[in-house]
């Protein structure tokens, strides 16, 4: 596989410290260059025009408030994403990103990579790291000064080296690109929704791109297989009413349990008493989620669900086990993301006897409706190094071309590979191959990709499903006011303070430690970092809103 040779890279007088750099990294500022401040990181900039693609008719259209297009099949004749040819002719692109599946075979033995490529009309040369890896890739990758052509970037939350600064010195600021109508010359962009765009602003620019996902969230899937042949109501209306249904749903002897993960049953009782999706903001003031009064509710609610034994017996002591639970049916409810309503049934439904895999909307915690927290609108973006006019505009077309929509044939292509070596057809719907299972956890996701959709040709009777859950779930979101800002102090020590609050949340609601700790576990939050992490909010969220 050839690789462009890399044009010595420019630091604008920075130096990356290589020291510590498992845990972050530092740009040192000499020269001209002015280090970024809380207001500086987090001014406006002007998004991309949204411009929803209209290719493929369906009976469940994507909503301009972010409910997802659902189809039953795949067109018999898909679309022509690219009809001028080939986008991106040119010098090799590579693209460092992070991958959870098996990495799939190289591009000489890759029939879906090889034709992507052609398609594209550049080699894509993938830099794929294990997701659990991928941090301390990034950071040693910043120090070293030896940058691919793009990489992904984990949000500052998740990766204390994605700073402002960092931004400025070494990546391109999109902003003359894609700004307004100027995403007009790549339409594919210009489909994904302005809330994906958002957390891409830094310094004032774009300065990355999304890799968008539903803003509904996932909701908490139900056996409801198991459920009925209980002759249980799957939809409680209260609390009470669904303490009562994780009783009953308990059966020990029989190893099956309500629910096995301890952390999404607290998010879960948090949107039965509509509390803040991480930062809650009022008038310019934010507030903590775990510093609410719903927070110690919800702690005391897990508390008793854990008391009463309806928890998996592992939940505190196993980690990693949950959709196994859930897809053996040891466990009957489980909050998830939304793409794993398709993974169930891809993994369980040969062994899981008449698997049925419903949803539950939060009740109101005494009756009405509860809330639902809004899923973030990227799993994490593309930032694209520093390069000539024409370099950034070769790597935008190919990111376009890698963004086609459902009904093209380059989403066909992306999702499924070549007919023939890597899928079937049944109808007009893709059944992958053995060897396509393997060769399409390429990770063309994790450089940018089109808006969901709900597709399933497997099992198409789900999507209407899917579809009713969404447009169920926009009308109840909570969003987190601080995802689109961004905070030097929660970005770097919010890792470290979560790891610690953890212990003390799932020592209450393990029953192993009094609910009354937690006051002083807020306190002393707010003394290590949290005032700070508040004020630079506001600060940015004023700035956004000036």
């Amino acid at each position: 596989m050839k690789t462009a040779m890399k044009p010595p890279l420019s630091r604008r007088g920075f130096l990356a410290s290589a020291a510590g750099v498992t845990a972050g990294l530092t740009l040192a500022a000499c020269g001209d260059h002015r280090p970024a401040t809380v207001r500086d990181a987090n001014a406006r900039a002007q998004l991309p025009t949204y411009i929803p693609y209209q290719g493929v008719p369906t009976s469940m259209p994507a909503t301009a408030d972010g409910v997802s297009p659902g189809y039953l099949h795949y067109p018999a004749n898909p679309v022509k994403a690219l009809p001028g040819g080939p986008p991106a002719k040119g010098p090799a692109i590579d693209i460092m990103t992070l991958i959870f599946n098996p990495v799939p075979p190289p591009e000489n033995r890759n029939v879906m990579w090889q034709a992507l490529n052609k398609s594209v009309g550049c080699d894509l040369n993938f830099q794929i790291t294990p997701v659990n890896d991928y941090p301390n890739k990034f950071a040693v990758t910043i120090a070293g000064g030896d940058l691919p052509d793009a990489m992904l970037m984990l949000r500052p939350d998740q990766n204390s080296a994605a700073t402002p600064d960092m931004l400025d010195a070494l990546f391109e600021d999109l902003t003359p690109h894609l700004s307004g109508d100027n995403i007009r010359d790549y339409p594919y962009l210009a489909n994904i929704p302005s809330a994906s765009w958002a957390p891409c602003v830094r310094n004032g620019g774009i300065y990355a791109l999304p890799m968008p996902r539903p803003l509904s969230g996932g909701p908490t899937y139900t056996r409801l297989d198991l459920i009925k042949k209980r002759g249980l109501d799957p939809n409680p209306k209260s609390w009470n009413e669904f303490f009562q249904l994780c009783k009953d749903v308990t059966d020990p002897k029989a190893h099956q349990y309500a629910m096995g993960d301890c952390v999404t049953a607290w998010n879960f009782m948090m949107m039965m008493l509509k509390g803040p999706n991480n930062w809650r903001e009022e008038g310019g003031k934010f507030t903590w989620y775990f510093e609410t009064d719903e927070a110690k509710q919800a702690l005391d609610a897990v508390r008793q669900l854990t008391k009463a034994g309806v928890m998996h017996p592992d939940t505190y002591s196993v980690l990693g086990k949950a959709k196994e639970w859930f897809g053996t049916g040891r466990t009957v409810m489980n909050p998830d993301a939304p793409v794993a309503w398709n993974d169930y049934y891809t993994t369980y439904a040969a062994t899981a006897k008449g698997l049925d895999i419903g949803y539950m909307m939060a009740p109101g915690w005494n009756g009405g409706t509860g809330g639902q927290w809004q899923g973030s609108a990227n799993y994490a973006t593309l930032i694209i190094k520093k390069a000539p006019k024409a370099r950034v505009q070769q790597i935008l077309r190919a990111m376009n071309a890698l963004a086609s929509p459902f009904g093209t044939d380059g989403y066909l292509l992306r999702k499924y590979g070549v007919q023939g070596p890597d899928h079937t057809l049944r109808g007009s719907d893709p059944v992958l191959t053995p060897q396509g299972q393997a060769e399409v956890t390429l990770p063309t996701i994790f450089a940018t990709d089109a808006p969901m959709s709900l597709y399933y040709p497997a099992k198409p009777e789900i999507v209407p499903d899917q579809y009713a859950f969404q447009k169920e779930a926009i009308r109840r979101l909570i969003p987190n006011a601080a995802e689109p800002l961004y905070s030097a102090t929660d970005s770097k020590m919010s890792k470290l303070l979560q790891t610690s609050l953890d212990d003390t949340r799932k020592g209450i609601m393990q029953g192993r430690i009094p609910l009354s700790e937690w006051d002083d576990a807020m306190k002393n939050w707010r003394k290590e970092a949290g005032d700070r992490i508040r004020a630079e909010y506001e600060q940015a969220w004023e700035t956004r809103h000036s």
